[in-house]
């Protein structure tokens, strides 16, 4: 079987952001000048799982039960596509982390600043991930505070429940780190990590003096760079939000919770609750409800297309790539008196990462519940997937 080619998890309402764009999306793409991601993340979310991109079809041996079976799009932004990557991503993961508490930091920028990031996307949203990194690293290696390298994952996500552009990270932290002489572990204080508007005032220099930067260099698209200046200058001396989680236990348990952060999308299909000709409702927080236009809720969902190439799932300190096989070792080390970390198959095919997200044996018959589907016809994409 084909990487890619599952079926969908369960979704009782059964509606499909899919059907919105294959409704609306050439409307959407007349009336806004998309970028060329956002035109792509339109034709996959259209196509995906559909005879469009092919597929085969899944007989049984024993009573003769077919299914077919098509290919997924698996662009990033498709609400059907991440549950999969998102088990593949954190079964490659297991072995770079530490058995430890961690915490859980969300840096925002402020909604001042959120016109200068959408007119320079991929530059803030770098700033923005560096930022949050650079901040935790400094406190964490500050003799005075933890005198320690962290460990740190961090996210970004860029929406709120209604689909606003509200770009945050989220950033989960080893409550702890290892010396400079990489001779011991030092944990952090229980149920703390370091003071919130210390972390805030930190956060807020280094973004500042970064867009600050962008700006005199001219790497800033602005309509009005005095105003923008000015506008950057006033946040100086208004506090900026830094939430702060108490600690969880484990690595076991940071799989979980990062689970909930790392390949989620704007919008999932399970939080559709009605659509017509002229609107989309959808479940937003607290049991609330929004309606849109299906034109303005494309045009949200596309707010929170990446740039090309973005990396939006970043590792840092003791997780950064170049530690992985120096530092990182020794913490492990250093913590071997540890609950030992679940290790499941270092390459787990798709279909048993499927059955460990959904409990779905891919690979038994749902009829007869008895015997196995093997895969005997395949057939091709009707025209060209998308580029």
């Amino acid at each position: 079987m084909r990487a890619g080619c599952c079926p969908a998890r369960s979704n009782p309402s059964g509606l499909d952001i899919a059907t919105i764009v294959r409704a609306h999306g050439a409307t959407v793409r007349r009336q806004q000048a998309l970028s060329r991601e956002q035109r792509r993340a339109l034709r996959s979310m259209a196509v995906c799982r559909t005879p469009a991109l092919g597929g085969h079809v899944d007989v049984c041996s024993g009573c003769g039960f077919a299914r077919p079976a098509y290919h997924s799009c698996r662009n990033r932004h498709c609400p059907k596509c991440q549950n999969l990557a998102q088990a593949r991503w954190i079964d490659q993961r297991m072995k770079r982390v530490v058995n430890v508490d961690y915490f859980h930091v969300v840096f925002t920028l402020p909604a001042a600043l959120r016109p200068i990031a959408l007119a320079n996307r991929r530059r803030v949203f770098a700033l923005l991930m560096r930022a949050a990194a650079q901040t935790l690293l400094t406190l964490g290696r500050d003799p005075k505070r933890l005198g320690a390298e962290l460990g740190i994952t961090a996210v970004l996500h860029t929406w709120t429940r209604a689909l606003e552009f509200h770009p945050h990270v989220h950033c989960i932290v080893t409550a702890g780190g290892l010396t400079a002489d990489r001779r011991r572990w030092r944990p952090a204080r229980q149920r703390y990590l370091f003071p919130v508007k210390v972390l805030g005032a930190l956060f807020r220099g280094k973004v500042l003096a970064g867009l600050q930067q962008s700006l005199a260099l001219g790497e800033l698209s602005s309509p009005d760079p005095t105003a923008t200046r000015r506008a950057i200058g006033a946040l100086h001396a208004t506090p900026w939000h830094v939430y702060v989680k108490r600690p969880f236990g484990g690595a076991n348990r940071l799989f979980q919770y990062l689970g909930r952060y790392t390949h989620r999308v704007g919008l999932s299909n399970q939080r559709l609750v009605s659509i017509t000709d002229d609107t989309v409702t959808f479940r937003t927080k607290d049991g609330r409800t929004l309606t849109l236009s299906p034109e303005e809720f494309l045009r949200r969902l596309l707010l929170h297309v990446l740039p090309g190439g973005f990396v939006k799932i970043r590792h840092s300190g003791l997780f950064a790539s170049r530690q992985v096989s120096t530092a990182l070792p020794i913490a492990q080390r250093l913590l071997a008196d540890r609950p030992p970390i679940e290790d499941p198959e270092s390459r787990s095919s798709w279909t048993t990462l499927f059955q460990r997200l959904t409990g779905i044996d891919l690979t038994r018959c749902p009829r007869c519940e008895q015997s196995t589907l093997h895969r005997c016809v395949l057939f091709p994409h009707a025209g060209r997937p998308p580029p």
